[in-house]
């Protein structure tokens, strides 16, 4: 069975780090980004299954990428993360195309059972 790819976008390298790490143990191929930007110009963004995708970055933030990922026309799932969450963000996030809204910390197997719903 092949592995589902995650595309891990954070403009945090510890965050980023720890993520890979957590995903991959849960036996995702976990790939990763810096920016909205790297995120735009990496090989394998059509080709995941899901995006996990910081809001606050300096550059384009989450919305930011969001908005350019339905210009685009590309249909990865993406989870939006942030902390802390308002419902004012949350819904502006959903409206843009995110699957569903995760607060950080992720600290417990959230993320990766919402990965599973959304690449099963």
């Amino acid at each position: 069975m092949r592995k589902a790819i995650i595309l891990v976008v954070d403009d945090d390298p510890a965050v980023r780090d720890a993520l890979k790490f957590s995903l991959e143990l849960e036996g995702f191929s976990v790939q990763t980004c810096g920016s909205g930007e790297d995120l735009f110009a990496h090989r394998a963004l059509k080709q995941s299954d899901c995006i996990v995708l910081d809001y606050k970055m300096p550059g384009m933030n989450g919305l930011d990428v969001l908005e350019r990922l339905a210009a685009e026309a590309i249909t990865v799932p993406v989870i939006f993360v942030t902390g802390p969450l308002s419902r004012n963000l949350s819904a502006r996030a959903m409206e843009a195309g995110a699957r569903c809204v995760l607060e950080k910390p992720l600290l417990d197997k959230s993320l990766a059972e919402r990965i599973r719903e959304i690449t099963a």
